[in-house]
C-alpha cells in the first residue's frame, strides 16, 4: 500500500528552515506553482506514467524510492519507540544505521539525478513553457534541487539533536531536546515521502513526455560514471 502521509503536516513543508528547533507552519502562498499546487498529494492531471512504462532509467531511479521508502517506514517505527520508550542501546543502533544509509545511499541518488537528469529535463521543461512567470524562470527541477538540500539539512538538523540528547546530563534538558529532535525526524519522513511523490508522479512523468528514448539511453550509459559519489 503506497505511503499517504497526513496532508495537514505537508502543505507547506516547501517553508521548512531546518535550523529551527521545531518545525513552524507557514502561511499560504497566493500563487502556486505546477510542483506546489494547493493540496500537495493532488497532482494537477491524471497524466502520471506507471512505472511498467517508464524508460529503464527512470525506472532504476523509481526504484531507489522504493528501497528508500521502506527505510523511512523503519525510521518511523524507531521514532515511536523513542516515543514510548526513550533512547536505548537498540534504537541508537537504528537511529545510526539509518542516517548511515540516508547519507551514502541518498546521496548517490541525487547525485545521479542532478548530474544526469536535471540539466536536459530542466532545458526541456523551459523549452516546453513548463515553468514560473518572470524574468527568472523557474522549474519543477529547482524545486527538486530544493528539495534535495533541504533533506540533507534537515537530516544533520536531527542528527545532531539526537546525538546532543544522548549527551545531556539533565534529564529536563534532555526531554526538550529528544523531543524537538522527534519532531524534526517525522518532518524529515514527510518531506522525503512528499519529494518522492513529486518526482514519482509528476516530474518523472514530464520527463517521459519531454525527453526521448535515446537520450534516455545515453543517460542510462552515464551511471557507472558516478558509482563513486
Amino acid at each position: 500500500m503506497k505511503h499517504v502521509p497526513d496532508k495537514s503536516n505537508l502543505k507547506n513543508l516547501n517553508n521548512i528552515d531546518p535550523l529551527k528547533k521545531m518545525v513552524e507552519k507557514q502561511t499560504e502562498q497566493e500563487e502556486f506553482s505546477p510542483m506546489d499546487p494547493p493540496d500537495a498529494y493532488s497532482p494537477p492531471n491524471d497524466e502520471a506514467v506507471p512505472y511498467e512504462e517508464m524508460p529503464p532509467f527512470l525506472q532504476k531511479l523509481m526504484s531507489e524510492h522504493k528501497v528508500c521508502s521502506n527505510e523511512l517506514k523503519e525510521f518511523e517505527e524507531i521514532l515511536t519507540q523513542i516515543q514510548k520508550k526513550g533512547i536505548n542501546k537498540e534504537v541508537n543502533y537504528g537511529l545510526a544505521e539509518f542516517f548511515k544509509l540516508l547519507d551514502n545511499k541518498k546521496l548517490h541518488h541525487n547525485t545521479k539525478e542532478e548530474k544526469i537528469l536535471f540539466p536536459l529535463l530542466n532545458k526541456r521543461l523551459i523549452e516546453k513553457g513548463e515553468h514560473s512567470k518572470g524574468l527568472f524562470h523557474k522549474t519543477a527541477v529547482d524545486m527538486l534541487e530544493d528539495d534535495h538540500s533541504k533533506i540533507l539539512q534537515l537530516a544533520a538538523v536531527t542528527f545532531n539533536f539526537f546525538g546532543l540528547a544522548a549527551r545531556l546530563p539533565d534529564h529536563t534538558s534532555r526531554v526538550v531536546v529528544l523531543d524537538a529532535a522527534i519532531e524534526q525526524g517525522k518532518a524529515l519522513v514527510e518531506l522525503i515521502h512528499l519529494h518522492i511523490f513529486r518526482e514519482d508522479t509528476i516530474v518523472f512523468s514530464l520527463a517521459h513526455k519531454y525527453i526521448t528514448q535515446s537520450e534516455f539511453d545515453e543517460m542510462e550509459e552515464q551511471l557507472p560514471r558516478f558509482d563513486h559519489y
